[in-house]
């Protein structure tokens, strides 16, 4: 069963906004490969992250644990749905709500999951923040989004995933980082992904509309990304994946 809500959210037509990034919702999917070199892994280790959590279909048939009732998941900015798909595989039967503001992309995400999710699927067109769903949730995820707002309120995502997590929950970021210290290596860390998307085909066209969307991102480094994850209050912290820029980072409540 799927259903769609809109939030009370206005949905900002301006730069970093909803419709503003539905301009590349079609051409989304086929250049993530490209620009993510560690595409598999990335996405994997966000999903195998996810799937540590009491209730688990998976870990109730490893362990021996009777059947209880379906993991509730939230996926923040989930766009076509990249992660959720990958979240799906990891948890079997799994309640999911999407949650962003790119009506076209989340349209994109209903045709690519409803084939794939036994369980129930809700959509919320809305903002990140302001219209965050009030849970609780045994599972927030996000990928490739959060870096979206300023760093304040990063933070406060991290505190309010917290905040809707159920006991046991977790909460994974699948993030691009910016790198420590000097400008160089932040610049290296650009750079040798371009490599990476135009030895795949990246063409100039479509480089010169990945730095228009770059634009806005505001991103930070892991030692931030982790110190967020503390000051949220997850009592278990981690860095579970990272490949140069491309980092998974994860909290336990």
């Amino acid at each position: 069963m799927t259903s769609t809500t809109t939030g009370p959210g206005n949905r900002d037509q301006g730069p970093g906004g909803g419709a503003w990034f539905d301009r590349w919702a079609t051409q989304y999917d086929s250049e993530r490969r490209l620009l993510i070199s560690p595409f598999d892994a990335y996405y994997g280790a966000a999903a195998e992250a996810a799937s540590i959590v009491p209730g688990n279909p998976k870990q109730r048939r490893q362990h021996g644990v009777g059947e209880g009732g379906a993991i509730r998941v939230l996926d923040l900015g989930a766009g076509t749905g990249l992660l959720t798909a990958a979240l799906v595989e990891a948890l079997p039967g799994a309640h999911l709500t999407l949650l962003d503001e790119a009506e076209g992309m989340l349209a994109q995400a209903r045709d690519r999951l409803a084939a794939r999710t036994d369980g129930a699927l809700e959509v919320i067109v809305g903002d990140l923040l302001t219209d965050l769903p009030d849970g609780p949730f045994d599972v927030i995820a996000s990928a490739l989004a959060i870096h979206h707002l300023d760093p304040a309120d990063q933070a406060r995502t991290y505190a309010a995933a917290r905040e809707r997590l159920a006991p046991g929950g977790v909460f994974v970021n699948a993030e691009q980082l910016h790198a420590p210290g000097p400008q160089w290596l932040e610049d290296h860390y650009k750079e040798r992904e371009l490599v990476h998307a135009r030895a795949g085909g990246f063409t100039p066209e479509a480089e010169e509309q990945a730095w228009l969307r770059w634009s806005v991102d505001q991103h930070v480094d892991l030692e931030t990304q982790l110190r967020w994850l503390h000051e949220a209050g997850f009592g278990l912290v981690d860095c579970v994946f990272k490949s140069w820029r491309f980092a998974v980072v994860a909290g336990w409540t």
